[in-house]
């Protein structure tokens, strides 16, 4: 089976390539192509691909090419995982929003609307090339904003494209385990967009045991959510939120913590790529040992505005099985009609009431070897559907906007983001975005 990787120059393509390793599945990924207009970094992970090979019997053959079709020609899975503009680009997310004392993040505010503006138009020009190379192939987008990304895509490719993250699969285990229960004995309630949504329930044999770890302060402050949002909140609304909505309970707090750091998510880890890329070059035979301890230290910092100076990530939080193991999940999915339950992005039908049916929406899933359809209908209380509904809209309007090229579309959904205060800063936005970032500014010459 051929896995075609788009951005395989990336930096966390290994983690993608050390779960193909592990997995003996008949079926199993015996070709990957990455894909990567920037050779230079693709020869790198290249080397890191080839020293982690190099310890098993069989490994699957791995392709390096710039062209786009090539890595499509006979693929049966296409991972998306293209990063526009590249960290400079997020780094401009971060920095034009936070100079306006806005939150500045790569895929929540301003900054997602940036980075979905600039991303939209190739990532549909991936989705008409997957239509005309491999039109059986099923995408699984990693691309962010995912959501937004993911609904992009659909429009030229149906519901063959798929959008993944980890994070509301991290939050659901670690809520399982603070309560001592397997997480592979309870089925998640949970619903929204993705980096906007809520556990609302933890089944396990018919009950919902939710109740109990939000009824338990001392339990609720003991897992990465509630020291994250505290119990006094997470009480008050009984459910746990996705982490990145700390970026909106706590909006505030958040740009207090990035502006005082010595510089922004984006700029750590441009500095520490680049280093990371430059060190492998220079000594290809080290790459497998500079790539693991680049990812520690990535893995450690995640997030760190949202916890004290002095608290550490614990080691439970940042292990193994994030979205490279959904990925391999959804595959082995549909390849061998192994009917799974998850938590996938995937178009919205009647499934969350008060959004459009064409809609990319994050909840349950039931995948097969006909793809993942949405586990019954869902509703959120009114303060969480209304959110999720302005947010939809801009996400609807980024799309809009991006393929049509209309300023006046781009600086409505600036405006209409929850998290900008004004049109007149929505403009400023527009205007410094695409002043900052060449990918952005060619969109809308």
């Amino acid at each position: 089976m051929k896995l075609a990787i788009l951005g395989g120059g990336g930096f966390r393509v290994p983690l993608v390539y050390e779960a193909i390793l592990r997995d003996t599945d008949p079926g199993r990924v015996t070709h990957v192509s990455l894909y990567d207009p920037d050779a230079a970094r693709l020869e790198a992970i290249g080397h890191v691909l080839q020293g982690m090979a190099a310890d098993h019997d069989e490994p699957a053959a791995v392709e390096l090419t710039g062209e786009l079709d090539v890595a499509l020609t006979d693929a049966d899975f296409v991972f998306s995982a293209i990063r526009v503009g590249g960290l400079e680009g997020r780094t401009a997310d971060e920095r034009v929003a936070l100079d306006l004392g806005l939150l500045g993040q790569e895929t929540t505010g301003p900054g997602g609307v940036a980075y979905g503006l600039r991303t939209v138009p190739v990532a549909t020009h991936v989705a008409e090339r997957v239509a005309a190379v491999c039109p059986r192939a099923w995408v699984i987008n990693f691309t962010n904003p995912a959501g937004m990304v993911t609904e992009a895509m659909q429009r030229v490719l149906g519901e063959r494209v798929v959008g993944i993250c980890d994070s509301p699969l991290g939050l659901g285990r670690r809520a399982a385990r603070t309560l001592g229960h397997d997480p592979a004995s309870v089925r998640f309630d949970y619903a929204g967009l993705n980096h906007l949504g809520w556990l609302r329930g933890l089944d396990l044999d018919g009950r919902d045991v939710l109740p109990d770890l939000l009824a338990d302060r001392e339990l609720l402050t003991s897992f990465e959510e509630g020291r994250l949002f505290g119990a006094d909140w997470l009480q008050s609304i009984g459910a746990i939120p996705n982490e990145y909505l700390y970026y909106y309970y706590f909006t505030r707090d958040a740009v207090a913590a990035i502006k005082g750091d010595s510089g922004t998510r984006g700029e750590y880890l441009l500095e520490q790529q680049t280093a990371f890329y430059d060190a492998v070059a220079r000594d290809p035979g080290s790459a497998v040992a500079q790539w693991r301890r680049t990812r520690e230290e990535r893995d450690a910092s995640y997030m760190k505005e949202s916890r004290a100076e002095d608290e550490e990530r614990d080691a439970a939080d940042v292990e193994g099985g994030g979205y490279e193991g959904v990925a391999l999940d959804i595959m082995a999915a549909i390849r061998h009609d192994r009917r799974t339950r998850m938590i996938l992005n995937v178009r919205n039908g009647s499934t969350l009431p008060g959004l459009p049916a064409e809609a990319v929406v994050e909840v349950v899933c039931e995948v097969d070897a006909n793809g993942p359809r949405p586990v019954g209908g869902v509703s959120l209380p009114g303060a969480e559907l209304g959110l999720v509904q302005q947010v939809k809209a801009v996400e609807q309007l980024v799309i809009e906007a991006s393929l049509t090229r209309s300023r006046r579309a781009a600086v409505t959904a600036f405006a209409l983001h929850p998290l900008v205060d004004s049109v007149t800063t929505a403009r400023v936005l527009f205007d410094g975005y695409r002043d900052r970032i060449p990918t952005l500014a060619r969109v809308f010459e």
